[in-house]
């Protein structure tokens, strides 16, 4: 379906991510984050606007620790953005969806 978030994971990260040859947006989240609660509906915004362009998803920090710690990931939410293997750009915070925007026209 179109505007669907991948559920990223540990497991299946390099292939998911590392692997693509698209843009991939990873937002770094925990359920007991309030910011990243509020930076939630601009994740899916930017999944339903860029459909079939981009891969936009969620990775669980409580459940997936390794890439967050590769990636020094150490406040949340954090939103990385990877092509061809590599991290081309970064959010922190609850940022606004113009900034998401801006890394996505950019990198696409």
């Amino acid at each position: 379906m179109a505007g669907d978030l991948v559920d990223f994971t540990d497991g299946a990260f390099k292939q998911d991510v590392l692997d693509s040859n698209e843009l991939v947006v990873v937002d770094f989240w925990a359920p007991w984050c309030g910011p990243c609660k509020l930076l939630a509906p601009k994740i899916q915004a930017l999944a339903e606007t860029y459909a079939g362009r981009i891969k936009v998803g969620k990775m669980n920090i409580d459940e997936n620790q390794d890439y967050a710690g590769q990636f020094g990931i150490s406040s949340i939410p954090t939103v990385l953005f990877f092509k061809g293997g590599k991290r081309v750009a970064s959010c922190i915070g609850n940022v606004s969806p113009a900034e998401l925007t801006k890394h996505v026209e950019a990198n696409l």
